[in-house]
């Protein structure tokens, strides 16, 4: 407490008790703010505070645009368009070039001129765009929008039989691709099996469709928007098959957006600290369209785009566009971390926001790179709730989310963790009652979250064109009969602090000698090796055993090549950290050497190649080498054809 507010409540409480201040206070006043410290740090109350003041601000936001008929996002480029102190302020930047609020309405409507008077685009079209980072991909949503039509985000990185189930998915009638991604996927048989209409989007047709005449849609194109209208549709990775088209409906994305505008406390550009964010992410992907472009359009404040992600170039655009906030996503701040350290970098960056951050890096990156606050969050694309933690010490450090009192009788109501069934991979239920068990506060068990059993639609749209794959997200009678759950896939676990940590993914998580072995755990520790860029688990048959044994697909540094020899003292020293870190039957029998990145455009791993190919020698693809840990063995040593017709004649056991 100030000092001269200590000696006028002081003063105050002699006035009223003249007997009993001269010989209580010095010690009753620090014993009460002693104690209010000590349940403030319990309670955590201004965690709580903060997500709430966050939730009922952003609620408001969103109510206020419903009752003025103005949920569709175009109006928000409209309005900051009209309103002098934003016109012309920076909106978008990339690579040197800048663009306006202004300047960016006045193009989207040249576009939805374009589509209009060439297209006879209508409410309800739904437009495919296949498109790398850049602005004009933004000018094109915001041009579809005006038009009370829907944008399909299709994944730049898909080929043959994925891009076309992507693109009639989402029942597009035109789809809008660019140049350099057209030369790398569009075959004239793809061509010819899409049966739709394509517009490449070339340099001299971005010229003619900036001379068009600008085009506002009337009101009426957007007067049936409502909360449950699909805002925009994103694909799945499909890293467990093909991609499915995940709805992403008007309330989510506006009240979704504003609640992360406010919880980062992002500063908009006509403020006194205004923020510029910077993302190299993928607009196709929630993460960069949302956090990013969505974000900066609402709070509104400068959004800086990369083409694509980049380790040499990611600190040279964030200097250079003076950004204060980055995006990550998955192993992005690894792969920075993995660069040699570089002294002429010199940034304004104050926080960092993403999802998928692991524990073992992310105290190394804000120490390393000086990042002050990291902005942790979790939730899919097509889930209904998310968890937040925005971390400045080591208490939350790793955590996909953190709350205090209030905020976990909260999550009490809106979330449960439940014991899973290893056989079925689904949450085990009680065979007398039917019903789901909790797991004991600590365990790790899968997330879910309740739903209205009488409007599941009311929160969840589910997958586009898709009902048994948007059923299958949904559980009955977990806890009572009626009930319904969203289910998250993922196991997590939630402390006695509040704190919620990411295990793994159902289906990633694998038994072996009568144990489950969460694959992240697992590649935490391995990623303590400073040898180890990146470590990948996953479970992989093998002949004469039951279960899967444990096999780490590594990037090594100084190892770019198969034709460089890894040396014995690094196979030894991971073997160490892995028996010294791990339960026995955690450390992985195995080791893939890899000399490429296997990860999805957003910096996700990928395990389904790896899996699938296991650890049979004629199967691996790459140059890849497999190194194996006999019983009782302290390094890992070749795995090649004769161990592995070892393995099957039963002769090698693990």
């Amino acid at each position: 407490m100030d000092g001269k507010l200590q000696i006028i409540y002081r003063i105050h409480l002699a006035d009223r008790f003249p007997t009993a201040i001269s010989t209580t206070t010095a010690f009753s006043i620090p014993a009460v703010f002693a104690g209010l410290a000590y349940l403030n740090a319990r309670w955590r109350l201004p965690v709580d505070l903060k997500f709430f003041m966050v939730m009922i601000k952003a609620r408001l936001f969103f109510n206020q645009r419903e009752r003025a008929n103005r949920i569709n996002s175009f109006y928000l480029i409209e309005e900051h368009a009209h309103d002098p102190k934003i016109a012309f302020k920076t909106f978008i930047m990339y690579q040197g070039t800048s663009w306006t609020f202004k300047q960016t309405y006045d193009l989207a409507l040249r576009y939805a001129g374009y589509l209009q008077s060439e297209y006879s685009v209508q409410p309800g079209d739904i437009i495919a765009l296949n498109f790398m980072n850049c602005p004009q991909y933004l000018f094109l949503v915001l041009a579809i929008w005006s038009l009370g039509a829907l944008p399909a985000l299709i994944n730049y990185n898909l080929t043959s039989e994925a891009l076309v189930n992507s693109v009639r998915v989402s029942s597009a009638r035109l789809l809008i691709i660019e140049p350099e991604v057209e030369q790398k996927v569009l075959t004239e048989e793809i061509r010819s099996s899409l049966a739709l209409g394509i517009i490449t989007f070339s340099s001299d047709l971005e010229s003619s469709i900036e001379r068009y005449s600008p085009f506002r849609a009337p009101d009426t194109a957007r007067s049936g928007t409502t909360t449950r209208s699909p805002c925009v549709l994103i694909f799945t990775s499909g890293t467990t098959g093909l991609p499915k088209a995940a709805v992403v409906p008007w309330d989510r994305a506006v009240f979704g957006a504003a609640a992360m505008a406010k919880w980062i406390d992002l500063g908009a550009a006509a403020s006194k600290r205004p923020d510029r964010l910077y993302t190299a992410m993928p607009l196709y992907h929630s993460a960069a369209f949302q956090i990013g472009f969505h974000v900066c359009l609402i709070c509104p404040a400068t959004l800086i785009l990369s083409r694509k992600f980049s380790v040499s170039n990611f600190w040279e655009e964030v200097t250079t566009g003076e950004a204060t906030v980055i995006q990550y996503v998955g192993e992005t701040l690894r792969y920075l971390l993995s660069a040699p350290p570089d002294d002429s970098v010199k940034h304004h960056v104050r926080l960092a926001v993403g999802n998928g951050l692991r524990p073992d890096i992310w105290e190394r990156f804000q120490q390393r790179f000086g990042v002050e606050t990291i902005a942790e969050f979790y939730g899919a694309t097509e889930s209904v709730f998310a968890s937040w933690n925005l971390s400045q010490n080591s208490y939350a450090s790793g955590a996909i989310g953190q709350v205090g009192l209030l905020g976990d009788l909260y999550y009490s109501k809106m979330q449960s963790i439940v014991e899973v069934d290893w056989e079925t991979e689904a949450p085990r239920r009680d065979l007398k009652t039917g019903f789901c068990f909790k797991v004991l506060r600590g365990e790790p068990g899968e997330l879910l979250y309740a739903i209205d059993p009488k409007d599941i639609r009311a929160r969840y749209q589910g997958y586009f064109g898709n009902k048994e794959a948007s059923d299958s997200k949904i559980l009955r009678d977990v806890h009572q009969k009626g009930d319904a759950w969203f289910r998250s896939g993922d196991l997590v676990r939630f402390d006695k602090q509040g704190r919620m940590w990411f295990s793994d993914r159902i289906g990633d998580t694998f038994r072996w000698r009568s144990e489950n072995v969460a694959t992240t755990e697992v590649a935490e520790v391995l990623g303590l090796h400073p040898s180890v860029i990146e470590a990948n688990v996953y479970g992989v048959q093998i002949p004469n055993h039951d279960g899967r044994a444990g096999c780490a697909a590594v990037l090594l540094k100084d190892i770019p090549s198969p034709d460089i020899a890894v040396p014995d003292k690094v196979l030894r020293s991971i073997a160490g950290l892995a028996y010294h870190g791990l339960p026995r039957y955690a450390v992985p029998i195995f080791l893939r050497v890899v000399t490429s990145v296997m990860a999805t455009g957003n910096n996700k791993q990928q395990k389904h190649i790896l899996r699938k190919e296991g650890v049979e020698p004629r199967m691996i693809s790459g140059g890849d080498r497999i190194f194996y840990l006999r019983s009782g063995g302290d390094e890992y040593k070749r795995f090649g054809d004769e161990e592995w017709n070892q393995v099957q004649a039963g002769k090698l056991k693990f």
